[in-house]
């Protein structure tokens, strides 16, 4: 698991005396020693949680999207949040559904679509099969392209993947549903919040604690889709 939380990043560093660097400063990384106390898959948890403590974006009974889901992180905390396993029987069931083009490990509480790509069709048919009324009132998105080390390229690439899931939310997103979304900061990252505010009431920037300070990674957080 602690290989697929680093596929993006380790992936286009040399192995020289500064891989070695960065792998000893994650291995002291307090939300990684966090993370292995409270059971979660990754570190990325942790930002998950610091959003929604703050504004509360997961809910008992709410339906969710988790998409570039693996290892599973994000979807543990979606499980506990919405209550998707019904383990409080006084507030409603939540649904939490996860896709990724990676194998994503079985989690109890959420259904997974593993080697799934969401920007195929076929996928989306799937995934609307699976949620309940075909609709969801979440998207989350933490998706990250295979890394080139080229920092604009990987920008681009990002971008376009979260301009993707913007379309894709026409079709299955709720009326005043939410959407997260991690983008890489860089010269296309004003078009991508221009789209979300022709689509949404409320959009703002955020960026968590567990996300590292030297890192261009921030998200967008879009609440009250204006679509039906």
């Amino acid at each position: 698991l602690v290989r697929k939380c680093l596929h993006t990043t380790v992936g286009f560093l040399k192995k020289t005396g500064t891989e070695h660097l960065w792998l000893e400063r994650h291995l002291k990384d307090p939300f990684v020693k966090a993370t292995k106390r409270q059971h979660y898959r990754c570190r990325s948890a942790f930002k998950l949680l610091e959003i929604d403590d703050k504004l509360h974006i997961l809910r008992p009974g709410l339906s969710v999207l988790d998409c570039g889901a693996a290892p599973g992180a994000w979807s543990q905390v979606a499980v506990e949040r919405v209550n998707s396993l019904g383990t409080d029987p006084a507030v409603p069931t939540g649904f939490v559904l996860g896709v990724d083009l990676l194998r994503i490990s079985p989690l109890e509480g959420a259904v997974f679509l593993s080697e799934a790509d969401i920007a195929d069709p076929a996928t989306l048919r799937t995934v609307q099969s699976l949620l309940p009324a075909g609709k969801v009132d979440v998207i989350l998105s933490d998706v990250a392209p295979n890394a080139t080390g080229i920092k604009e390229l990987d920008h681009q690439k990002l971008i376009n993947l979260c301009l993707g899931l913007l379309n894709m939310s026409q079709s299955i997103l709720k009326s005043k549903g939410t959407m997260l979304c991690k983008f890489w900061d860089g010269h296309e990252s004003r078009l991508l919040q221009n789209r979300l505010k022709e689509q949404f009431q409320d959009v703002r920037t955020i960026k968590p604690q567990a996300s590292r300070k030297d890192s261009a990674e921030s998200y967008y957080l879009a609440r009250l889709y204006k679509g039906k």
